[in-house]
């Protein structure tokens, strides 16, 4: 399908695994250098849940999120909010180990719920960034 849409465009390169949904994994929103990507979890590209920890799951996730920035030509020093979603909250301190090695400062704004989520998920993140 042709992108008739001049504003938004999802960037050369960019991919998700295999079981995703409708939804672009990462979009540049034209006219405001804005960067958003989809809710990244612990997949590999064959949409395999990767970790069992929480430790493990978020470093994943956070790996997915770093990949589709970069695809778009933005880093973790270019995301300015971040939306967290985890299915335990007692599981937050752990979570932010793993945030707090792989995330610059300054650290961007952040939002974290706790919710349901798809399959073995016990994290999905979203990012806003700023193209530089």
């Amino acid at each position: 399908m042709q992108n008739v849409n001049k504003t938004k465009s999802v960037p050369e390169g960019a991919s998700q695994h295999v079981t995703a949904g409708p939804y672009s994994p990462v979009i540049i929103v034209e006219g405001s250098r804005l960067v958003l990507i989809s809710g990244q979890a612990p997949l590999n590209k064959a949409g395999e849940v990767i970790g069992d920890t929480i430790e493990e799951q978020t470093r994943v996730t956070l790996q997915n999120c770093e990949e589709q920035l970069k695809t778009a030509g933005a880093s973790f020093d270019d995301v300015f909010k971040v939306n967290v979603y985890l299915t335990d909250l007692a599981e937050w301190p752990r979570f932010n180990s793993v945030y707090s090695e792989l995330m610059p400062e300054p650290r961007p704004a952040r939002t974290a719920v706790q919710t349901g989520l798809l399959s073995t998920f016990k994290v999905e993140i979203e990012m806003w960034a700023m193209l530089p």
